[in-house]
């Protein structure tokens, strides 16, 4: 498959210094290069509020952006920002060079996974032939809260993932998905449908390996919606490095360390990676880095914001140590598959 995507990965959440500097990338990429889509690290059936706003004008300002991210990324001013900014040059243009919005990421928070009922009803409602009528798929969901129980994040036993309705649930979704589909959005609903139930059935799980397949399906998930989005226009996509880098990604938790391959890593084609890097982030007691570290280098010269490619950092530079949870500063040893680094001095 022949696709032209660029990954603006940031390592942090929660700053609008960071997200100011996205917007004015994606602003370029859409101006100069013919970029159509910019997909965020946010839920992508909330997403369609956002594009439905930016597209066509459907609802207000205020909406799409109470309504249309997850993560708390709503309250974000640079995010209401590029919302506005999407609606107004969309307004004058033809539909087809209208820019459009996505989510990229499944219906799934660090507390939780979202129930299966919006997709799945939303998949059943499009089907010509359904392997069960709405009322016996509205049976077998049952309550939400159940299946956004915050408890089965940590307590397997707590997740209805493995419930006999859940596996009965997961053969609907697979016979709709399996269905010729033949709009983007019954598609996005077949992918979400399906990759949800899955990681429920995994949420259910009670071996060793129960957090690896959690962040592995996510990253397949990710990875999906961003290939459905770039068959059809160029795309920026934004998230956390960890999302897009090209490298495997891993994460600490408690006395286990956990590796998946990230949605930039299962990428191939005309994939570039541009990964952002800061200097401080005081509000969570980041101060200036040590001159040895590849973000004391960059920290060490002159501006605020700034691009570079990773061979001016040179050699001999070692791993950062955050004091904070919430940051990641870039490895070194992924500095070779990175097509440029975006400093921002002060987050």
């Amino acid at each position: 498959m022949t696709f032209s995507i660029t990954g603006l990965g940031e390592p942090t959440h929660g700053s609008d210094a960071l997200l100011d500097v996205r917007n004015e990338i994606f602003r370029d990429l859409v101006e100069r290069e013919g970029y159509r889509a910019i997909a965020i690290e946010s839920d992508c059936l909330m997403g369609l509020v956002v594009d439905d706003y930016v597209t066509s004008g459907k609802g207000t300002l205020d909406d799409a952006v109470r309504h249309g991210f997850s993560h708390g990324f709503g309250a974000s001013a640079a995010n209401r920002e590029l919302v506005r900014w999407l609606r107004a040059y969309n307004r004058e243009r033809p539909a087809e060079e209208r820019v459009r919005f996505a989510g990229l990421d499944g219906p799934l928070e660090i507390t939780h996974a979202a129930s299966p009922r919006e997709a799945l009803a939303a998949l059943h409602a499009g089907a010509d032939l359904a392997p069960c009528t709405a009322e016996e798929l509205d049976r077998l969901i049952g309550d939400d809260e159940r299946w956004a129980n915050p408890a089965a994040m940590m307590d397997p036993s707590q997740s209805v993932g493995r419930t006999p309705e859940a596996r009965q649930l997961r053969l609907i979704a697979d016979d709709l998905a399996a269905r010729p589909l033949t709009s983007d959005r019954a598609r996005l609903f077949a992918r979400t449908a399906t990759g949800l139930l899955r990681y429920h059935y995994w949420l259910a799980d009670t071996s060793p390996d129960r957090m690896a397949w959690l962040l592995g399906i996510r990253s397949s998930m990710m990875t999906a919606n961003l290939l459905a989005i770039a068959e059809t226009r160029k795309v920026m996509a934004f998230a956390h490095n960890s999302h897009l880098q090209r490298e495997k990604s891993s994460i600490r938790l408690g006395d286990r360390r956990y590796e998946w391959w990230s949605a930039g890593a299962q990428l191939g084609g005309d994939y570039t990676f541009l990964s952002m890097a800061i200097g401080t982030y005081r509000e969570h007691g980041v101060g200036a880095p040590p001159p040895d570290t590849i973000e004391g280098r960059l920290y060490a010269r002159p501006g605020d914001r700034f691009r570079v490619e990773p061979a001016e950092i040179g050699p001999g530079v070692k791993a950062r140590v955050s004091p904070w949870f919430g940051y990641a500063p870039l490895d070194p040893a992924h500095l070779s598959s990175i097509d440029g680094i975006v400093f921002v001095k002060d987050a």
